[in-house]
C-alpha cells in the first residue's frame, strides 16, 4: 500500500487544499493511505512513501493533482517517484 503524507499550514488555512488532493487521489486509487496533518507555517509538503515530492516552502506553489497521482501510480508499480509539477500561480500581486 502506498502512503501519501501531506503537511499543511493551519494558519494559512491549507487544510481544504489537502482534503481536495486527498479526495482526488482516492477517487483513482482507493487503497491509498493518505494523511493530512497540520505543520509548519506556509507548508504544503507532499511525501510518497517517505520521499518528498513537493514542497511549497521551496517553490511557493501548490502541486498539480494529476502530477501527484502520476507519482502515486509509479509508487504502486514499485518504480521510484520524482518531484511533481506545480500549479501555476495566478492572481498574485506583489506590492
Amino acid at each position: 500500500m502506498v502512503k501519501v503524507e501531506v503537511e499543511y499550514c493551519g494558519i494559512c488555512n491549507f487544510s481544504g487544499q489537502c482534503h481536495l488532493l486527498r479526495e482526488f487521489l482516492l477517487a483513482s486509487s482507493p487503497d491509498l493511505d493518505i494523511s493530512c496533518r497540520q505543520g509548519r507555517r506556509g507548508a504544503f509538503e507532499v511525501a510518497i512513501d517517505g520521499e518528498l515530492v513537493h514542497s511549497k516552502l521551496s517553490c511557493l506553489a501548490f502541486p498539480q493533482h494529476a502530477s501527484v497521482l502520476a507519482q502515486v501510480q509509479k509508487a504502486e508499480r514499485g518504480e521510484p517517484v520524482e518531484k511533481v509539477l506545480e500549479q501555476p500561480i495566478k492572481d498574485c500581486i506583489v506590492m
